[in-house]
């Protein structure tokens, strides 16, 4: 179980470092955007419509990887105050919950790139980016992810209830706070 967890956490840390990727393109693109516009007065529309694609994968790409590294938000004052066994089956209960909704709107969403696929949809703007079905297909991949992040959280809380001395390590937390 614990190679399978491994497994699944380094991918959603891969899919994560395309998210950060995705927004140093962001502030690149706004910035150059920016400087177009005012010191040289053009202003092209897929410029700006870039932008906006890029913010999909950031969120969707960036959901499954948040969870990895517990930057969700979880209500701690509590949690923090459980025994091992019972924040493990609240792990395990919520990660169930994660898989649930990360795998219905997976699957949902598949239908919904399709037909943006099979309609070669594109920006209704004049100048804007054509094959806007690579736009939405960061959403079942993103909630696959997510639904791949909560398999592993789900195997993590089964290995600490089986097992409460020997608990799998949860990935680093992301945080701006020095190490005390």
């Amino acid at each position: 179980m614990r190679t399978i967890v491994n497994g699944l956490e380094w991918l959603v840390e891969q899919m994560g470092g395309l998210a950060r990727f995705c927004v140093l393109a962001l502030v690149l693109m706004v910035a150059t955007n920016v400087i177009l516009r005012y010191l040289f007065s053009i202003g092209p529309v897929s410029l700006q419509e870039l932008e906006w694609h890029l913010v999909s994968p950031i969120a969707l790409l960036g959901l499954s990887y948040s969870m990895k590294h517990r930057a969700d938000v979880r209500i701690d004052f509590l949690y923090e105050r459980f025994s091992v066994r019972l924040r493990a089956l609240v792990d395990l209960l919520s990660s169930l919950l994660t898989v649930a909704i990360g795998g219905i709107i997976a699957w949902l969403s598949i239908f919904y790139v399709i037909q943006s696929y099979n309609l070669n949809e594109g920006s209704p703007d004049p100048g804007g980016l054509a094959f806007r079905y690579l736009l939405k297909a960061f959403i079942p991949l993103g909630f696959g992810l997510l639904l791949l992040q909560g398999v592993a959280d789900c195997f993590r809380a089964l290995i600490q209830l089986r097992n409460p001395d020997n608990a799998m390590p949860v990935a680093a937390q992301l945080t701006a706070e020095e190490p005390v």
